[in-house]
């Protein structure tokens, strides 16, 4: 979706969306490392805001006392690759939004010049 509003925007929004998505966006290492030593109680997917199958990670290795962990490390094994698409997905969104917010502070000054 940003690809589209990307054609919309002037030089100076795209560098303030550029700004905003380095600003806010995750960062790879924090959630590699989360995910490679703290992966079998979901610290990743807190980190990623996935807290549904957070909780379910960390509820699945404390309430088995650790014999879940066999089901989380796999878990954990499978979101090592997944960990990247995430991270651009939170980019785009980042993107989409911050796009967004300045085509439409355009139009709404566009609004305010015409009366």
């Amino acid at each position: 979706m940003y690809n589209n509003l990307r054609n919309q925007l002037t030089n100076e929004e795209l560098l303030v969306v550029n700004s905003e998505v380095e600003r806010l966006q995750k960062n790879t290492a924090v959630a590699f490392l989360l995910c490679i030593f703290l992966g079998t109680l979901g610290a990743h997917r807190y980190y990623m805001g996935r807290t549904g199958s957070a909780v379910a990670m960390t509820l699945i290795t404390v309430l088995t006392f650790g014999v879940g962990t066999i089901v989380t490390g796999i878990w954990t094994l499978v979101d090592l690759f997944l960990i990247s698409d995430w991270l651009r997905d939170d980019r785009e969104k980042i993107a989409t939004n911050a796009a967004m917010a300045a085509i439409n502070r355009r139009g709404m000054q566009n609004t305010a010049n015409s009366f």
